[in-house]
């Protein structure tokens, strides 16, 4: 009983939130997909799971059964951004938490984390994650399968 009052009341989704979600969350699979094997090779990881949802607050999470959950609006993300998502999550699976050891592992692909950590909170406070001004912030979904390199990173 307790558990039902303090649980948060989901905030109804519109049909063309939904339409949109759907049209959407196979490309941000296939691209995730793509990027984990990349990147789960060069830190030696494995997963076991991996989920594509329409979240409201955040953009990936990982789980101590090694379960990986991304937001379908990554794709609208430019693709360093989308990398140091996904470098993120993937280091959680040598590091469940975000200690110096955690943040150790992420430099080494994503050197300038602190600069993509600021790039990402501001899109999210500009845009609050809704798809139609993340879509105004990038041109059209990126589904390029090759990494960013080190100088592409834009800095905040």
């Amino acid at each position: 009983m307790l558990g039902r009052l303090l649980r948060r009341r989901r905030r109804p989704v519109s049909r063309q939130e939904r339409k949109h979600y759907e049209l959407h969350k196979e490309a941000a699979r296939a691209k995730v997909l793509a990027r984990l094997r990349l990147y789960g090779e060069r830190y030696g990881v494995a997963w076991n799971r991996v989920a594509i949802r329409d979240q409201r607050r955040r953009w990936g999470s990982c789980s101590s059964r090694g379960n990986l959950n991304f937001n379908y609006r990554l794709i609208f993300l430019p693709d360093h951004l989308f990398d140091y998502i996904i470098v993120h999550e993937l280091c959680h699976l040598k590091e469940m938490n975000h200690g110096p050891a955690f943040w150790s592992l992420v430099a080494k692909e994503c050197p300038q984390y602190e600069a993509m950590i600021a790039e990402l909170r501001v899109l999210e406070r500009t845009t609050r994650l809704k798809p139609e001004a993340l879509v105004a912030h990038a041109v059209a979904p990126r589904t390029s399968s090759q990494p960013v390199t080190n100088s592409a990173i834009i800095s905040a």
